[in-house]
């Protein structure tokens, strides 16, 4: 079985390559997708035979022909190969022919995979190490940009309660780099960031590892361009159903290192909460036992 990452990289290249030794249907469906592989990466065996002229079986021969298993691992490929070129109207278009009857179900069902994919294929040497880095640091900044600043809030406010200096780094009044200004060695910089990926999120990560930072990537595989320039990448799949990002597995891994590390300074976030409540109660900050 051939690797997916390596799959992806030189998926057009074999297809442009492969027209000799394939059949006339063959044929017709490598050009195919090399000319229109934004939408045949989301088509259906069925779909995709429908759209050359050919019929489904034939679809499933040509991705065995290429050496995949069947045609969801070339389908699988060909998603991860252009996942972070899609563009926003390409990726609403991908829910054009979706029943309004299957939203609820499909979007939830996806989110369900995403997490389970995650789960089984997360590197859980990188996540301790990820937990030994994180609260050896000085101070940490959780970095992300445009729909990943909502996950660095997130994860910044309950590393907060574990941690005694956290940085959440977003766009916002003040520049990310002046936010980051004394980001060196002995701190972390944990970057966030999923198709699409922001330029910005990579001149920033690159900016802390000049300053000596540790870097520590949140992202959805080996081809991320965060995957290349961080010490320790966790991965999360965020396979989208539409325009909006699914980000249940990326909060759910962010769950599970929250409280990971939270266990790993027991004595500490208990003497903190205890402090906090005492806070909270004073100020009125939560609704009372009697209040409604």
């Amino acid at each position: 079985m051939m690797n997916s990452a390596e799959n992806a990289q030189e998926l057009i290249s074999r297809l442009n390559h492969s027209g000799k030794k394939l059949s006339k249907s063959h044929r017709r469906i490598a050009e195919c997708i090399v000319s229109h592989y934004d939408k045949a990466a989301f088509m259906t065996a069925s779909k995709l035979g429908e759209y050359v002229g050919v019929s489904e079986s034939t679809v499933v021969r040509f991705a065995s022909a290429l050496g995949y298993e069947g045609y969801p691992q070339l389908q699988k490929a060909l998603q991860e190969l252009i996942r972070h070129r899609l563009t926003a109207s390409q990726r609403f278009e991908m829910t054009g022919d979706m029943d309004h009857t299957q939203v609820l179900t499909r979007v939830m069902k996806a989110d369900i995979v995403n997490i389970r994919s995650t789960l089984d294929e997360l590197d859980l040497k990188a996540f301790e190490d990820s937990i030994d880095d994180i609260l050896a640091a000085r101070s940490v900044y959780v970095l992300g940009l445009r729909a990943s600043a909502p996950l660095a809030q997130f994860l910044a406010h309950y590393l907060n309660f574990i941690l005694p200096s956290v940085m959440p780094v977003t766009s916002g009044v003040s520049d990310i780099f002046e936010q980051m200004a004394r980001i060196g060695s002995g701190d972390v910089l944990i970057g966030i960031s999923f198709p699409r990926y922001t330029s910005r999120t990579i001149e920033a990560m690159n900016f802390a590892r000049n300053r000596g930072a540790s870097l520590i990537a949140i992202t959805d595989g080996p081809l991320s361009p965060l995957h290349a320039c961080s010490d320790l990448c966790l991965t999360a799949k965020t396979d989208m159903a539409s325009f909006v990002d699914s980000l249940a597995a990326p909060l759910s891994l962010m769950n599970a290192l929250i409280v990971a590390l939270g266990q790993r300074r027991r004595h500490e976030v208990a003497e903190f909460f205890d402090g906090m409540e005492q806070i909270w109660a004073e100020y009125d900050v939560y609704l009372g036992k009697n209040e409604t």
